[in-house]
């Protein structure tokens, strides 16, 4: 028997624990919620990288559905029908006369469309924008998620998400703080990592594991037994990971950022499985990024400093060809996890619509036109995946296009928008 019981989408463990999508919880056809007959949810995902790209080992030769894979893009081969790659995006508002430098105009303006205002950005993001539609239903109305933390520390370098004019939205870059948010700091014994968060939900999954089927008992077990290894991942953190980094000093930060990411990155895959939040902001790397990076070798200088020294030589090149794979290993991973999610007929993935986006195109000069973007999953069945397309259009255009033509909701304007990218949507 394929269930025994319905299971309400909105179902908690005692309040504290959300369910992931179980078949009791579907149609027979797994196309809709038994008790709403509603699809499941579109989710939209923007993910960020600072300090630009290296042209030639980022950005494939030929378009068309036959582009060869470079190396910075190697590790989405597993992915390559689910994600449609694309250059040629221009950031004009990035040229428009203000303060700052190239990393605050182009941050501002890729995000929000509107110029640097000396201190912030200038306007809502378009994370913000889709979430004012998209969230009002879910836990939190969008997440913010941050991984590498130094910068060089304005506000603009720092946050990718803005309510409005000036008004940041920082991302959190503790795991154990996404943690705590998404699962409760129940008492001190799990403040203290103490003693499991699953300890009072075990009775009650227990109770709930002999009302549905055979693979709802095997999700429910696997769902809880990922908490408890996150649990134990965050636990197992040496103790400064607790804490944001100080200014940053001359030795500079050598943090295990890949290990962090991932713990983010499965805690975002959490928060979108079980409908906590369905608008998400991912900043790996800060705009005009600090961060050394030791599991690649790299630690004579810091990433922005790659960007700039000797930036045309072929050393450097492809120091930042290496750090770019590192950047585009940490977004396949959220992919794989994402795909493995099952959603009824569906996976998560296939319900998502990621970003990918830089703030720069060819790192030395600050290029704000010719930009890239990676644009992934399968929300609505509308994103036309498996190619390379060389565009004309301007990050606006394309915000434009996912809201009203990918994720179906209406937004009427974007700063910098001028027309839709039909070439990202299947015909």
């Amino acid at each position: 028997m394929r269930k025994t019981k319905p299971v309400s989408r909105r179902r908690l463990l005692k309040g504290l624990i959300a369910l992931p999508p179980l078949e009791a919880m579907f149609n027979a056809a797994g196309t809709a919620y038994a008790a709403t007959a509603a699809a499941p949810e579109t989710r939209f995902v923007l993910w960020f990288n600072g300090n630009g790209i290296p042209e030639r080992y980022w950005m494939p030769a030929e378009a068309g559905r036959d582009y060869p894979v470079t190396p910075c893009l190697s590790p989405l081969t597993p992915f390559r029908q689910d994600v449609h790659i694309l250059s040629g995006l221009d950031n004009p508002a990035a040229r428009m006369p203000s303060t700052g430098n190239d990393h605050h105009r182009a941050m501002s303006a890729m995000v929000t469309g509107k110029t640097f205002t000396g201190r912030g950005a200038g306007g809502p993001s378009i994370d913000q924008l889709l979430a004012a539609r998209m969230g009002t239903s879910s836990r939190f109305r969008s997440l913010q998620i941050g991984v590498c933390q130094e910068s060089h520390g304005d506000s603009i370098h720092r946050n990718m998400s803005w309510a409005g004019y000036d008004r940041a939205l920082p991302p959190e870059m503790i795991p154990h703080n996404l943690f705590d948010r998404l699962f409760g700091a129940r008492d001190l014994g799990w403040v203290k990592r103490k003693k499991s968060i699953l300890d009072d939900v075990r009775e009650e999954a227990k109770e709930l594991a002999g009302e549905v089927g055979t693979e709802d008992r095997v999700r429910i077990e696997e769902h809880l037994g990922s908490i408890r290894d996150l649990e134990r991942s965050i636990a197992s953190l040496p103790p400064e990971y607790s804490k944001h980094v100080p200014a940053p000093e001359e030795g500079g930060d050598m943090r295990d950022y890949p290990r962090i990411a991932k713990l983010q990155s499965d805690l975002l895959v959490h928060a979108l499985a079980t409908g906590q939040t369905r608008v998400a902001t991912y900043m790996l790397t800060k705009c005009q990024s600090l961060v050394r990076m030791p599991w690649l070798g790299y630690t004579a200088l810091r990433h922005h400093d790659y960007t700039h020294t000797n930036a045309e030589s072929p050393q450097a090149q492809r120091i930042m060809r290496d750090i770019c794979r590192w950047h585009m290993e940490e977004f396949a991973y959220l992919l794989g996890r994402l795909k493995s999610v099952k959603e009824g007929s569906r996976t998560l993935l296939d319900n998502c619509c990621l970003l990918y986006v830089h703030e720069h195109a060819e790192a030395n000069p600050h290029k704000n036109n010719g930009l890239i973007a990676v644009v992934a999953g399968h929300a609505n069945n509308k994103i036309a995946t498996g190619t390379y397309t060389k565009t004309a259009g301007t990050f606006g255009d394309l915000y434009l296009t996912v809201a009203n033509e990918i994720l179906g909701v209406p937004l009427d304007s974007f700063p910098t928008a001028q027309k839709k990218l039909p070439e990202l949507v299947v015909a």
